[in-house]
């Protein structure tokens, strides 16, 4: 009988323990922090200002605004994956909170401006507070709020992932103008649970504490920690206005037009910037931006700017090829093209070569071949896992643009940036209805790290690399199976995978790159200033490097410029003037001023030991790209004629004053059409990380893979309307 009672009373202790530690009892949730650097001295603001000028003059600028450089999509470790990144289960090396981002912003990337964007759906009501306060205090040391050194703005990410190319929207930041409680939303507004995770039942508290213990010393305890106060937080109510819910409930809008409602009622001024459209790591087969033009989808007063480029790739460039096509009889796996090979088609190669191995008949292998396409069509994104035993070198290059420039991952054309902006909606307007995107870049960085794209270097902290490590992870990863010569159907509606599970993250680590930037041709330093030029979309993206870029259209009668962004209603030919200068050569190491303001181990810890560092000498322009688009005039036009990339290329000599090209469009008054043009400005090539895609699979996360690219800078469009249409 003692021993039974003592049996038992192990038995109790031992379940209250794992009771406890499945609770989240066993570590403190991570916080926000608090800044530790110290303004930037204002003679080094001012030597900044001093040597842009210059370069302006020499460009033939005359009374020039400021360009200032920015990353509108930046995630501290409250974002959920990136806090598995930062976990040692991972190889993270912990906390990357929203301080760190104010230091990182100041000293190590040299900014003048950020903002936070971590998803909604991870913001608890304690974590959005903390977020509020840190980016006041990341405010708070800004200096003169006249000419401040960094200005902060406060975000969230709207982060929507659908089934089916019909009930997927993706992914939209909403950026704040201010920070001050009368001027920000309670909460932040969710898109609600991903794909993968809303029909799952939340664990129960033992399984928790089991996870917990199992990754013991390895992050475990903090991440039961991490999900625990997430699982705690209750939805709000539906039908109730904004300002009448609870302050510490869970609000979701599950499409574009709810957020845009939601935002309505709040009355905030607030920018929402749709990101990653062509990322095909979530995105359906077949996506199209078509559904989102309808006004009922679309906010034209705050859906303003797109992101075209991040360290997840390019989402500028449309071609013609297609993932899947779907017609009367379901949806068929087309055939590959020199310049496109369909992953669904490679699925079928790949069973179709291990059959032929295992020296079965030729026409048993090709009947092998069409079930392995049918079934990666039948599980889409999570299309791999129809492949038992495949590995990422398997798919090789399958399913990516092949020709474009740093493109994203599993590419959706039809969700490009350069298609939207081809399309017309003429259901509730005899005028047709369009996209008036000002073009940006950002870093959609997830270690707290704004504008990683300063320097080409350690690929392992300033991209999102370790992305790939949660295919090691149980239950995250690939279900372990040998490579067999046959095909299996994949249901990711009864698997035990979750999210990310179900997504191909090995191979899409090779695909993420340092970070873009957005420029704004700003007034002053100020706030206002800033979002008084986000708002008219006298702004551009760059790939990375502080490209200086200027576009104009030129009245040739009076001399008049009207910038990047602008609209007109003309009938002669436009003209228009493009000046650039290539970004400075960056230095070893950190400029003075960063090893001043921070500690040398801080310095190791965000920076890497490597700061924006400019020389006196700047990469040369070697091109400007211009890109003619003429939006669908009639419901159904074809698209691919109404993009022509490039429309013309201006070649750029050696000159210290950088590039100036001058060019119209003589076909316009005849082809009486709305016209938009934007321009890229060209770098000569240099090393950059993660170039070569696929090349980059299985390489060590110490090397940072590095190839030859041509950076470049991507103009907001001007708008020429026909004024005769």
């Amino acid at each position: 009988m003692r021993i039974l009672i003592i049996v038992g009373t192990l038995i109790l202790l031992i379940t209250a323990f794992v009771y406890i530690a499945g609770r989240g009892w066993l570590a403190s949730p991570w916080i926000e922090g608090v800044p530790t650097a110290a303004p930037i001295p204002a003679e080094l603001l001012a030597e900044r200002a001093r040597a842009q000028r210059t370069a302006a003059v020499l460009a033939g600028v005359n009374e020039p605004k400021q360009i200032l450089f920015g990353d509108l999509h930046v995630h501290s470790t409250f974002s959920t994956d990136a806090f598995m990144q930062s976990l040692p289960l991972t190889g993270g090396d912990g906390a990357h909170p929203v301080s760190d981002a104010c230091d990182f912003a100041r000293y190590c990337s040299a900014l003048d401006f950020w903002s936070i964007n971590d998803h909604a759906l991870a913001l608890t009501p304690r974590r959005w507070s903390e977020t509020v306060e840190s980016m006041r205090q990341c405010d708070s040391v800004s200096g003169d709020p006249g000419a401040p050194d960094v200005v902060p703005f406060l975000g969230w990410e709207w982060t929507q992932v659908g089934t089916t190319p019909e009930n997927h929207w993706g992914h939209k930041n909403v950026v704040l103008k201010e920070l001050d409680e009368a001027s920000i939303p309670v909460r932040p507004i969710s898109a609600g649970l991903p794909r993968g995770a809303d029909t799952r039942v939340v664990p129960s508290t033992l399984a928790m504490g089991l996870l917990s213990l199992a990754g013991m010393g390895r992050g475990g305890p903090d991440l039961v920690t991490y999900l625990q106060e997430q699982i705690r937080v209750t939805p709000c109510p539906a039908g109730v206005p904004v300002r009448e819910l609870p302050a510490d409930c869970f609000e979701t809008a599950p499409t574009p037009g709810e957020l845009f409602a939601k935002l309505d009622d709040w009355g905030h001024e607030s920018i929402v910037i749709p990101h990653g459209t062509t990322w095909g790591y979530y995105t359906p087969l077949g996506s199209s931006w078509d559904k989102q033009l309808h006004p009922s989808q679309h906010d034209p007063a705050r859906q303003t700017l797109v992101e075209v480029y991040s360290g997840h790739g390019n989402s500028e460039e449309y071609r013609s090829w297609h993932d899947v096509v779907r017609g009367s009889e379901g949806a068929e796996c087309p055939p590959p093209r020199q310049d496109y090979l369909p992953s669904c088609w490679r699925a079928g190669e790949i069973i179709r070569e291990r059959c032929l191995e295992d020296d079965e008949e030729a026409e048993e292998c090709e009947q092998r071949a069409a079930e392995a396409r049918a079934n990666y069509l039948a599980a889409d994104v999570s299309g791999f896992l129809s492949v038992p035993g495949q590995t990422g070198r398997d798919w090789g290059d399958s399913g990516q643009c092949r020709d474009c420039f740093l493109p994203a991952f599993n590419a959706r054309p039809k969700s490009s940036v350069q298609y939207m902006m081809s399309l017309s909606d003429f259901e509730v307007s005899e005028r047709p209805q369009r996209f008036r995107f000002g073009f940006i870049a950002s870093s959609d960085v997830h270690s707290a790290r704004p504008g990683t794209g300063y320097k080409e270097y350690a690929r392992k902290d300033m991209t999102e690399l370790r992305f790939g490590n949660f295919a090691e992870i149980p239950g995250l990863g690939p279900p372990a199976s040998d490579p067999e010569p046959r095909s299996r159907p994949f249901d990711p509606e009864t698997s035990s995978q979750i999210f990310f599970g179900l997504l191909e993250s090995e191979r899409q680590a090779s695909f993420f790159l340092t970070g873009g930037l957005v420029a704004t041709h700003a007034a002053g330093r100020s706030r206002d200033a800033i979002w008084d030029a986000l708002q008219r979309r006298e702004v551009y993206g760059t790939s990375g490097p502080r490209i200086l870029l200027w576009f104009d259209r030129i009245d040739p009668d009076t001399g008049e410029r009207q910038p990047m962004g602008s609209e007109a209603l003309m009938q002669r030919a436009p003209v228009f003037q493009v000046r650039a200068l290539g970004s400075f050569e960056q230095q070893p190491g950190c400029p003075e001023a960063s090893a001043e303001a921070i500690s040398a181990e801080q310095l190791e810890r965000l920076c890497r030991g490597e700061c924006y560092h400019p020389g006196e000498e700047r990469r040369a322009i070697t091109r400007v790209e211009v890109v003619r688009i003429r939006p669908q005039v009639q419901p159904g036009e074809p698209v691919e004629g109404l993009i022509e990339d490039p429309w013309k290329v201006l070649p750029c000599h050696p000159d210290p004053a950088g590039c100036r090209v001058t060019f119209e469009d003589s076909e316009f008054p005849q082809a009486g059409r709305d016209t938009l043009y934007y321009v890229r400005a060209i770098e000569e090539p240099s090393p950059a990380v993660d170039s070569d895609g696929v090349a980059c699979l299985g390489t060590p996360e110490e090397e940072d893979c590095l190839g030859e690219v041509e950076e470049r800078a991507w103009s907001s469009p001007i708008f020429v309307d026909y004024a005769g249409s």
